[in-house]
């Protein structure tokens, strides 16, 4: 069922929710940036019928409206878990579970909102980091990293590296009669398309991937509200809270990563693993970032574990979710632990 929410600032959230409202514990998901709540939809799914589940667009993701000025940063999109939490789940057992920005957010939330962190009996990191994002290359040479970053920028002040841009979109320069102009040729939208989904599938997928998954994760990118997306990812870089995690220290928490992950590696889930109390840490080989639509069944099986250690739960909870299917999928690895 579908709703919007309403902020304390007055924006309006695309809110699902899924599952009995009487029971014992909720599970609320969120989403990273430039992505949205359709993320989830094949983990909600293998979760099974009797988990209530909470799922909403961050504030200019989605559905959602985009964010008024100054009201697009992790602590803002804290306070709007809260709020959701405190309207729609202000009693029973929580479990908070984060993908990429929902894992920084819940990282603000127990900043901020450390009262409402410590209702989580269980929290699941997904592919996501603690800080140091700046220092991120994507799995490139730093070197190139920095010239690309350095050209970028002066493309977007007008500079002479302008060209740059128009090159990537099927333009470039050429002199004639001893002038130089800048020549830009349209491409087709189709090949367009296929050039955005190479780097989708490049950037964020593994060695197993869905193109209709690849295709979804491009088409949440190009959904987004292009101001408050910009804003959030700045807010990203600046991102710090490592020791926000000792307030869930009382909680359940386990830390997933892909070993493939490009945009939060290995070594930032594994800081949040030795800063988060009592942690565990699992690698899933051959994964990359996206791994709500990577790994459906393992996601799901930590989740339903995680809500089964809430006091509330019912002791039949499952240990493991019924199989989904999803097509052209082979069987999954099994994570390792370290």
């Amino acid at each position: 069922m579908a709703d919007v929410f309403r902020t304390s600032d007055g924006v309006g959230l695309r809110l699902v929710e899924s599952g009995p409202a009487d029971a014992p514990v909720t599970v609320l998901f969120l989403h990273g940036w430039t992505s949205a709540l359709d993320v989830w939809d094949h983990v909600v799914a293998a979760l099974g019928p009797r988990v209530r589940t909470l799922r909403f667009d961050h504030r200019g993701h989605g559905s959602s409206e985009p964010a008024p000025a100054g009201g697009a940063t992790l602590a803002r999109l804290a306070a709007d878990a809260a709020e959701v939490i405190a309207a729609r789940v202000p009693t029973g057992g929580l479990v908070l579970v984060g993908h990429s920005m929902g894992g920084m957010t819940l990282m603000a939330l127990a900043e901020g909102h450390p009262e409402v962190a410590k209702r989580a009996s269980a929290v699941v990191f997904v592919s996501t980091s603690s800080g140091r994002m700046r220092e991120v290359t994507f799995g490139l040479p730093r070197p190139l990293v920095r010239f690309a970053t350095r050209r970028s920028v002066r493309s977007s002040s007008g500079g002479s590296a302008a060209s740059g841009a128009s090159a990537a979109s099927g333009g470039g320069s050429v002199r004639t009669g001893g002038r130089k102009r800048r020549v830009r040729v349209k491409l087709p939208p189709p090949v367009r398309r296929v050039g955005s989904l190479a780097v989708v599938r490049w950037l964020v997928f593994g060695t197993r991937f869905r193109m209709v998954d690849v295709r979804a994760t491009a088409d949440h990118a190009a959904a987004v509200h292009p101001k408050t997306a910009a804003a959030l990812g700045r807010d990203i870089g600046e991102h710090d809270r490592a020791t926000a995690l000792a307030n869930f220290e009382h909680a359940d928490v386990r830390v997933l990563v892909g070993e493939l992950d490009r945009l939060t590696p290995l070594s930032h889930a594994r800081a949040i693993a030795e800063a988060a109390p009592h942690a565990e840490f699992v690698l899933f080989p051959g994964a990359g970032h996206m791994l709500p639509y990577e790994r459906v069944r393992e996601l799901a099986a930590h989740i339903t574990r995680a809500a089964a250690t809430v006091k509330s739960a019912p002791t039949s909870y499952p240990q493991s979710p019924e199989p989904i299917h999803i097509p052209d999928e082979t069987t999954p690895a099994r994570p390792t632990r370290r």
